[in-house]
């Protein structure tokens, strides 16, 4: 069954992300055009944001009449917190899945901070991931596991199978595994039991927001 409109415009800002996060793990550091790779971040505000902007209408999870309420606002940002707390402490050996194919150390040549970098870097992380990757991971796939005519899913009829696959299948997507496991996870279980797509994002916007600050502080750079 070919897939909807409505698929596409899910699929299609995640898939641009991707793409130019495979362009600056292949490119090299030093190459023929001169090119600092970790700037490619920034393309993803242009790029994926334009992708988001020009979808922008046919988000029916994310209008105006799904905003979540004060209560459910809250529990989404304990909710974000929690998972980055978890987040920064499941990173044994035997919980990572390789090696990151796209490190980002914002140092300048003379070992100072970089900071147009970290704030490109932190905006996109904070802004911009959580709303692309919501809208494909939960509002699209975890829904369209369930049938595809994913429009008509009601989140919380989505169920534990819904949850499971599309939680394994994001997992994927990123080095610390059993991390990735827990954030998809309570992001996907937020959606669940609110039917607002909001509460997903701005969980994933709090525990991608404090990480940042976190990595800046403690240069931790691996986790970025």
């Amino acid at each position: 069954m070919p897939l909807s409109q409505a698929a596409w415009a899910r699929i299609v800002p995640f898939a641009l992300f991707m793409l130019l996060l495979a362009l600056r793990g292949a490119l090299p550091e030093h190459n023929a055009w001169g090119l600092d790779p970790r700037w490619i971040y920034a393309l993803n505000l242009l790029v994926v944001g334009g992708a988001l902007a020009w979808f922008w209408r046919g988000y029916g999870e994310l209008a105006r009449q799904n905003r979540p309420t004060a209560a459910e606002a809250g529990l989404s940002v304990a909710t974000g917190l929690i998972v980055f707390a978890l987040w920064i402490t499941l990173d044994a050996p035997w919980m990572q899945l390789g090696e990151p194919t796209a490190g980002f150390v914002p140092r300048t040549p003379e070992g100072g901070l970089d900071w147009p970098l970290i704030g490109v870097r932190w905006l996109g992380a904070t802004l911009l991931v959580p709303v692309m990757e919501e809208l494909f991971w939960r509002g699209f796939l975890m829904r369209w596991i369930t049938s595809p005519q994913f429009e008509t899913v009601d989140p919380r009829a989505a169920g534990l199978r819904a949850l499971v696959i599309s939680t394994f299948v994001f997992m994927l997507a990123h080095t610390l595994w059993l991390a990735a496991i827990v954030a998809g996870a309570a992001y996907a279980w937020l959606y669940q039991r609110t039917g607002k797509l909001w509460t997903g994002v701005i969980a994933h916007a709090v525990t991608n927001g404090v990480l940042g600050l976190w990595v800046v502080y403690s240069g931790r750079w691996e986790f970025w």
